[in-house]
């Protein structure tokens, strides 16, 4: 089977784990920087160019899409799809989990507790909706922020209405969350192959810091789910229509919270936490269901 990986980083950990997987299991591997791939439309044919080259013969894609060219990539994955070709993660999922407003509208119409947030775009109602979701302190979020940058923490009003009146004003999209003080720092990212949680670990910020990012220094270890934990979930990456996710949790004192739910999950801090081979996991998802995608495809251009 050939199996490519978009990515923009072919020295990447989980880009490589995921070669290593496939090489293991006998398949021809490519990495694809879709940022350099270019799309013919003519008429009802699609061709995807790379490197000068038709990038045809595929079986499978892998794709590992980054913040910063999330549309550029669903683009490439859309492209795919009109193809007739297995993609991993379809392009409207992309899109869905990379919007985190959306997203959280998403999960919370779907019955999975989230934090208390509000999005504005201005600050008018600033201080009513403040107090709608607990008072101070809060959270400040960019939609568009990975790895906890964009994220701040503010515990005076003055402070919370300067800091997003001037990302207002440079045209960013702010969210605002409660402050779960109760969580001391740490969140649970559960990682999820085909709907199945397959490793979880605990993060631990680095003292001073709230953020839980292992990218800011954030320890971690192997951490069990409840029962009701695993069930959200699974539920969680059920609603954002993805077969591979991190979904992220906060214990509160009302209950698990999830606040985010990872299209392009990071493997290195997970597999090297847990020993958990997730890339190999990930690499049989794929064998089963290109499979089963062709055989469906067969059958409907059979009728």
């Amino acid at each position: 089977m050939r199996i490519i990986i978009l990515s923009r980083g072919l020295g990447l950990y989980s880009t490589q784990s995921l070669l290593r997987a496939g090489y293991r299991r006998g398949h021809e591997m490519d990495v694809v920087d879709h940022f350099h791939c270019s799309l013919l439309l003519e008429g009802q044919k699609r061709t995807m160019i790379y490197q000068g080259f038709p990038l045809d013969n595929v079986d499978a894609v892998i794709p590992r899409i980054g913040a910063s060219v999330t549309y550029e990539g669903a683009s490439v994955i859309r492209q795919f799809e009109g193809l007739n070709i297995y993609t991993l993660m379809r392009s409207d999922a992309l899109l869905r989990a990379r919007d985190k407003l959306r997203s959280l509208q998403l999960l919370a119409a779907a019955g999975i507790p989230v934090p208390k947030t509000f999005y504005l775009s201005r600050t008018q109602d600033l201080e009513l909706m403040i107090s709608q979701i607990g008072g101070l302190p809060v959270v400040i979020k960019l939609l568009e922020s990975t790895h906890g940058s964009g994220v701040i923490l503010a515990d005076r009003m003055d402070t919370v209405r300067s800091v997003i009146e001037a990302l207002i004003r440079s045209r960013e999209r702010v969210i605002v969350q409660e402050f779960i003080e109760e969580s001391k720092g740490a969140d649970i990212r559960a990682l999820l192959v085909g709907g199945q949680i397959v490793a979880t670990m605990k993060r631990q910020a680095m003292e001073g810091d709230f953020r839980s990012n292992l990218h800011r220094g954030a320890t971690a270890r192997p951490e069990p789910l409840t029962e009701e934990e695993a069930i959200i979930v699974k539920h969680a990456a059920r609603v954002m229509g993805l077969a591979v996710a991190g979904v992220d949790l906060l214990r509160s004192k009302n209950g698990p919270l999830v606040i985010e739910v990872n299209a392009s999950p990071g493997l290195e801090g997970i597999e090297t936490t847990t020993g958990v081979d997730i890339a190999g996991k990930i690499i049989e998802y794929v064998e089963t269901n290109a499979v089963k995608f062709q055989t469906n495809l067969l059958r409907r251009k059979s009728f």
